[in-house]
């Protein structure tokens, strides 16, 4: 009994340099970044447009414009780091990654084991078609055929606007309706904004556009848990991109809409 007066005391003394040291690591990704002249970013590179590679093997798209942005207002040296969608997190969690700008949409869940930015693009499902075709509202659908990938969010979100006159034809899978408005079987597709991206690169000759939004889900850039300095450092350039107009840009250049409204 009379020892746990010493040991309480010793346990202190050993815990209290681990708690400064996490204390004091908690807040350093900024510092370093600034400190090496250079930020790593993690990107996408096969999910255009947001992130692809180039004739140049180079990658290119709306979030690398973005690292490249951010890393211009820092006034740092950028190094793009490709990621897939289940490895993008870890990057962050295992600091191979200061930022993650990948398509990532937030959710409690991932709120959980990163923190977030402010949103800096869409990320979104819609109607699209050749720019000859004048499509302005859903009733502009009237007498024209839409192709779908069945049970798709698109298909159900399509639903909830489509005109009785609009002729709506499903297929099993992307490749199979992304195979029938390239051939002509169909006048407008129905997807998401990476599928008509990629269809825009592969298929200029169609003169692809944005028609109509059919549902809004933006994209937030990832950031280590607790790396508050850098986070809002992060949200300050986003916000002076969208004051500038800078994020309309963006999004015009690779989604063919201006951002918009971004939470």
């Amino acid at each position: 009994m009379r020892h746990r007066p010493f040991l309480k005391a010793l346990c202190l003394l050993v815990l209290a340099p681990l708690a400064l040291t996490g204390t004091a690591g908690a807040q350093t990704a900024l510092d370093e970044v600034m400190a090496k002249k250079s930020i790593t970013i993690a990107i996408p590179t096969d999910f255009p447009p947001y992130g692809f590679v180039g004739t140049d093997l180079k990658p290119q798209g709306l979030d690398i414009d973005m690292a490249n942005y951010i890393g211009a207002k820092l006034g740092v040296k950028v190094e793009l780091v490709p990621v897939t969608s289940a490895n993008r997190i870890p990057y962050l969690q295992t600091k191979k990654a200061d930022l993650v700008i990948s398509t990532l949409g937030k959710n409690p869940e991932r709120e959980r084991v990163i923190d977030f930015t402010v949103a800096y693009s869409p990320f979104f499902q819609a109607v699209f078609g050749p720019k000859t075709l004048a499509v302005k509202t859903p009733a502009d659908l009237n007498g024209k055929s839409v192709g779908v990938t069945r049970g798709a969010m698109e298909d159900l979100e399509l639903g909830k606007i489509a005109p009785a006159g609009v002729d709506v034809k499903r297929f099993e899978d992307n490749n199979g309706t992304v195979a029938a408005y390239v051939s002509g079987q169909v006048q407008l597709i129905a997807t998401g904004a990476s599928v008509a991206g990629n269809v825009m690169a592969r298929n200029p000759q169609l003169g692809t556009e944005f028609k109509l939004l059919l549902k809004d889900s933006p994209n937030f850039i990832g950031v280590a848990k607790g790396e508050d300095k850098l986070r809002l450092k992060v949200n300050e350039i986003i916000a002076e991109a969208k004051k500038a107009g800078d994020l309309d840009k963006m999004a015009l250049k690779w989604l063919g809409r201006p951002a918009g409204d971004l939470p």
